[in-house]
């Protein structure tokens, strides 16, 4: 009786693990004062063979990356979210079409300007796609909360 228990619970136990899904992508949220800015420093981090796709990928291809700050009186953001890091652009048969993606690490960074001399947050919402030689990840969201 005590086996057939142990093992009920291993089967269980067993089948939680596999409908968990993976995600590769290990992310960071930092913020560093330049000047009387910030710059907001969204890391993603991934082990080889994952990748995750530029902001800018091929029209039909992979769903891109995209970031959404939260909009508040208090903040300003200049410019884009630049993509620092090493970016490979090749055709990719799944999708049919040219793919701009990053392996290993790239940075996503905003420029953000607080009025005033306070101390605030912001919130920043990333959705992302992640792939490897075999197989694609569904959309992910992740939200950060960043001080300023």
């Amino acid at each position: 009786m005590r086996t057939l228990i142990i093992l009920i619970a291993a089967v269980l136990v067993g089948n939680g693990a596999m409908a968990q899904i993976k995600d590769p992508v290990k992310w960071t949220a930092t913020s560093v004062k330049k000047g009387d800015s910030y710059l907001v420093i969204l890391s993603a981090t991934l082990p080889k063979p994952w990748h995750i796709y530029s902001q800018h990928t091929g029209k039909g291809g992979p769903l891109p990356t995209t970031i959404k700050f939260a909009q508040t009186p208090l903040l300003t953001f200049t410019g884009a979210v630049k993509e620092v890091g090493k970016l490979k652009e090749e055709y990719d048969s799944n999708f049919d079409t040219k793919v701009k993606y990053y392996g290993e690490k790239v940075d996503f960074v905003q420029t953000v300007k607080v009025k005033g001399n306070i101390k605030t947050n912001v919130n920043v919402t990333v959705e992302y796609m992640t792939c490897d030689d075999s197989q694609c990840l569904p959309p992910t969201k992740k939200t950060f909360n960043v001080s300023l």
